[in-house]
C-alpha cells in the first residue's frame, strides 16, 4: 500500500477585537465558544473519517500565532500514552489529547493578550505568519511520505477580521508557494468577504466560502471541507462567481483597480514613478518621449 500525506492544516482567527464587536453586535458572549466547539467536532471527525488523516490546529491574531496542537516534537494524530487520570471512558485518546491541548493552549492565548478589545480600529490578523507555519509544517510531513505522488495536504483558513492591504504580498508568496507544493488552500470567512481568501482558493484549487450566520459552521465544513478532495468532483459544491483579483500597489499599500506595472519587475503603482523603487529601473515621461519624425511631402 502506497504512503500518503493525508495532513490538513487548520488556521483559524482569534482576533479578539474582531470576535469582541462580533458578540456586541449580536447580543452574546457565546459566538467564540460556539465558533471554538464546532472547530473541535470537525477536527474529531476529519481523524474519525480515516485513520491515515492527520491534523494541526494554529491560531493567529494580532500579535502572535502559535501551533496549538500538536504538541512540540510530536506527530499530528499520533496515540496519546497519558495516565490513567487522562483517559476519559467512552472517548478516543486521540480526541482527548487534541480537544484539551488546543483548549487549553487557547486559555493561554486569551489570558496573556494584552490587546484593547474597545479599540476603534480592528488590528491586522497576521495571516501571513500563520500560513508561512503551515507551509513549513507540511514540508516537513513531506519528507516522511514515500510516494511524493500521494500528497493529498491541505490548508484551511477560517478568518474574521478584514483584509490589510500592506500584508499583500507576503500572503501572495504564500498563495505561490502552496501552488508549487500542490496544496489547496480552503477558505472560509466569516460573515464579510475576503478577496485574500477569494485568490488563495481559486489559485490552488481550493473551495471558497462565506458563511453569513456562525450558527451554522458546523454544517456549512462538514458538508464542503470534509469530504476528500477527490469526492468534490460527485459533490454539488458552491462556485465564486465573482473573484476580488485587485493587487496592492507597491508605492502606499493600497488594493488598486488601475494601476502602473514595472516591465521588468512587474511591480505595481497606483501612480506614475519616475523610478521603480524595486529594481530602480528608469522610466520615460510619455512628455519627454521622442516624436516621430514627419514624413517628407513627395513630389509629383
Amino acid at each position: 500500500m502506497e504512503d500518503s500525506n493525508n495532513t490538513l492544516v487548520i488556521i483559524a482567527d482569534v482576533n479578539p477585537v474582531w470576535w469582541a464587536r462580533h458578540n456586541a453586535s449580536h447580543d452574546t458572549t457565546k459566538s467564540f465558544e460556539s465558533f471554538m466547539q464546532s472547530l473541535l467536532l470537525f477536527c474529531n471527525s476529519y481523524l474519525m473519517i480515516n485513520h491515515n488523516n492527520k491534523l494541526a490546529f494554529i491560531a493567529c491574531h494580532t500579535e502572535e500565532c502559535t501551533f496549538l496542537y500538536p504538541k512540540e516534537n510530536s506527530d499530528a494524530g499520533e496515540i496519546f500514552e497519558g495516565d490513567e487520570n487522562t483517559i476519559r471512558d467512552g472517548k478516543f485518546e486521540v480526541f482527548v489529547e487534541m480537544n484539551e491541548q488546543i483548549t487549553k493552549k487557547l486559555q493561554e492565548i486569551v489570558q496573556t493578550n494584552n490587546q484593547d478589545e474597545n479599540a476603534h480600529i480592528v488590528p491586522a490578523t497576521l495571516l501571513p505568519g500563520a500560513l508561512t507555519k503551515a507551509l513549513c509544517y507540511l514540508h516537513s510531513e513531506e519528507k516522511k511520505v514515500l510516494n511524493m505522488k500521494n500528497n493529498k495536504a491541505r490548508i484551511l483558513i477560517l478568518k474574521g477580521s478584514a483584509d490589510v492591504s500592506t500584508q499583500y504580498m507576503s500572503v501572495m508568496n504564500c498563495i505561490f508557494a502552496a501552488q508549487k507544493k500542490n496544496i489547496l488552500i480552503d477558505s472560509c470567512a466569516l460573515l464579510n468577504p475576503s478577496g485574500f481568501l477569494q485568490q488563495a482558493s481559486d489559485i490552488t484549487g481550493g473551495i471558497y466560502f462565506n458563511v453569513e450566520d456562525i450558527s451554522g459552521l458546523l454544517q456549512y465544513m462538514l458538508w464542503m471541507f470534509l469530504p476528500d478532495v477527490n469526492l468534490r468532483e460527485k459533490l454539488e459544491l458552491p462556485i465564486s462567481l465573482q473573484i476580488d483579483y485587485r493587487a496592492a500597489c507597491f508605492c502606499h499599500r493600497q488594493l488598486v483597480d488601475v494601476g502602473f506595472v514595472c516591465s521588468i519587475c512587474l511591480s505595481i503603482y497606483c501612480q506614475f514613478m519616475p523610478k521603480c523603487l524595486t529594481c530602480q529601473t528608469k522610466f520615460k515621461l510619455p512628455s519627454l518621449m521622442s516624436k516621430p519624425k514627419k514624413k517628407k511631402k513627395e513630389v509629383i
